[in-house]
Parts: structure tokens; C-alpha cells; sequence
């Protein structure tokens, strides 16, 4: 059953570019050349028919699950799963983790190779702090475009060999596909590894360094389109994120969400490569 993922009629360009998430590498490495036999590229895509309630994705959450991977909670259960990108620090992540100790909040933090290398203590106090720390590829190349599980597997192994040397710690199996392009191929190859691919089911365009929201309309945004269930991705890059998160934060508390942590989005359902 490989049946996925083509509701591209569903998705309306606009929605599309508020989704795509790429994340801006501090050091861009060249994308190896496309292999051949590489799968067709898919870009996750979202479209929010109605505020407040969950949108659609191109490929629903029963056959993303197939794959043991996720956009969203039981949206009949008022959780939301805050998750934040992080491909190089920006100076903004310790007042986020500051932000997220104060109120109790569980996020991930998908990381890469990159962000590993020069922001070790940030990494480190993550993991001691509770939060889930995810794997985000170590170069960030499109994983689209790669067709081979050996090639698929280092890129992801390398990123857990070094956060276990950082922390002392096995990394937990959940990947996040960079800049949110994806293939059947590679659901599978990161299933047949144990992983879970997360996607997200609210974003906005926070990861433009020069060109940071205003925070009030981010903050209005992201609270009109919030959503039982929602995996939330932002980026910690954004100064704008690290200055709304403690209101973000109290006014979904106040609104009767609670801050899951990821591991319960799977916990019923484990990955497996069968």
C-alpha cells in the first residue's frame, strides 16, 4: 500500500508558501547531484479551510501513518505539539528554553548537523531540561533527492552519533524532513531506520533573519489558526518567536490547551519497518 499524498488540488499556492519552512543554514552545503531512481520530490502543504480547526494536509493522516509518520494530534483532544527547527543559533534559543521552563512546556527541537557542531550547551540543556531533541539531517539537503537507503541513513546517523557524544544520550527517532520536501521513498527509509517522519499542521513565515514578523500579527496568527492537535512548527532563528512565545504560550493555556509531548502523537503506534 503506497498509495500517497496527491491532494495538490487542495492546496492553494498561498498556503503552500506559508509552509514550506526552509530553514536558512548558517554553512549551505551543495546538494549532491540528483541520483538516478531518485523519487518524485513532494513539498508539504497545508490548507486551512476554516480558523480554528485542523487543515489539510497533501496526504491525510491515515495514509501518512502507514509510513509511522505525522501532521497532527487526535483533534478531538485539545494538545497542541509545539516543535521549533533549528539549523543555526541565532542568539534566541536560551530565552525560548527559558520561556518553555516557566510554563512546563515540552517542545523538540529538530536539529542539525550544524547546530550541533557550534551550539553543543544549548543541545545539552535541552536534553536535560526534558525536551524531545529530533533529527533534522546533517547537511539539510533536499532528502527528496536522495535515492539510496545508505546515503538516506548517513545523513541521519551522522546526527545521531553526534548529539549521543554531546549528551551521553540516544537520540530519539523522529526526523523531520528539510524544508519540508519528502518522497514515499523516503517515509519508508526513515521508517525501516525506526523513525517517525513529523510534519506540522501550523507554521508561518518566521525564518527570514532580515524580515521578522511583526510580532502582534504573528502572534494573532498563529492564535486564530491554532487547532486540537496542531503540531506546531516554528523556528528558533526568530527573534520574533523568542519575544511571543511566553503570550503564545499563556493564551493557549488559557484557552484549555495542553503542551504534549511528541512522543504521545506515536506512542500508540510505534514505527516499524515491517
Amino acid at each position: 500500500m503506497y498509495v500517497v499524498l496527491k491532494r495538490r488540488h487542495l492546496l492553494l499556492a498561498g498556503a503552500l508558501a506559508l509552509v514550506l519552512a526552509a530553514i536558512p543554514i548558517a554553512k549551505r552545503v551543495a546538494q549532491p547531484a540528483v541520483p538516478a531512481g531518485a523519487s518524485v520530490s513532494e513539498d508539504w502543504g497545508l490548507h486551512f479551510e476554516k480558523d480554528g480547526e485542523p487543515p489539510v494536509g497533501n496526504a491525510s493522516s491515515k495514509e501518512l501513518l502507514q509510513y509511522g509518520a505525522y501532521y497532527l494530534g487526535d483533534p478531538s483532544e485539545k494538545k497542541i505539539y509545539l516543535t521549533f527547527d533549528a539549523g543555526y543559533e541565532a542568539g534566541y534559543t536560551a530565552k525560548i528554553l527559558d520561556t518553555l521552563k516557566a510554563h512546563g512546556a515540552p517542545a523538540a527541537f529538530f536539529v542539525v548537523g550544524n547546530y550541533l557542531e557550534t551550539a553543543p550547551d544549548l543541545v545539552r540543556r535541552m536534553a536535560a531540561e526534558g525536551h524531545t531533541v529530533g533529527n533534522h539531517t546533517y547537511h539539510h539537503y533536499d532528502m527528496s533527492q536522495i535515492a539510496g537507503q545508505a546515503a538516506f541513513s548517513q545523513e541521519l546517523e551522522s546526527v545521531e552519533t553526534l548529539y549521543t557524544q554531546i549528551t551521553g544520550k540516544p537520540m530519539e527517532k523522529v526526523y523531520r524532513p528539510p524544508q519540508g520536501k519528502y518522497s514515499v521513498e523516503n517515509l519508508k527509509q526513515a521508517q525501516a531506520l525506526g523513525y517517525h517522519t513529523i510534519f506540522w499542521s501550523l507554521a508561518y513565515v518566521d525564518w527570514l533573519q532580515d524580515d521578522q514578523p511583526d510580532p502582534d500579527a504573528a502572534l494573532q496568527k498563529l492564535l486564530s489558526r491554532t487547532h486540537p492537535g496542531a503540531v506546531v512548527l516554528l523556528h528558533c532563528t526568530s527573534k520574533t518567536n523568542a519575544e511571543i512565545l511566553d503570550p503564545l504560550l499563556t493564551q493557549w493555556e488559557q484557552a484549555g490547551y495542553t503542551l504534549a509531548p511528541l512522543s504521545d502523537l506515536y506512542a500508540a503506534a510505534p514505527a516499524s519497518s515491517g
